[in-house]
């Protein structure tokens, strides 16, 4: 594994992959869902942190999601298994072409 010299936060990956920053935020809280050291928790003040991903992290994620939007089914799918906020999840779901 590169040393890691950079990383990015949610909301640029967001707007790399085209995605809701939400949605990718309730994908990578569960840290289970990626490689070790391919998500990081960056601490900028008294218990505030943010969320960062490597270029591993992005590509992980970028072919998680590509896996799951092979058909509506597995989409619907994988946003019922990955996201708990039910709000988040039919906000996602009316954007996603039937």
């Amino acid at each position: 594994m590169a040393t890691v010299t950079y990383v990015f936060t949610i909301n640029h990956v967001a707007k790399k992959l085209g995605e809701d920053p939400e949605l990718l935020q309730a994908i990578v809280s569960n840290d289970d869902n990626h490689s070790y050291g391919s998500i990081i928790s960056v601490v900028h003040g008294d218990d505030e942190t943010i969320t960062a991903l490597t270029d591993d992290g992005i590509d992980e994620l970028r072919q998680m999601l590509a896996g799951a939007r092979r058909s509506p089914e597995a989409w619907n799918d994988f946003l019922d298994c990955f996201v708990d906020d039910e709000e988040l999840t039919a906000r996602v779901k009316a954007k996603s072409p039937r």
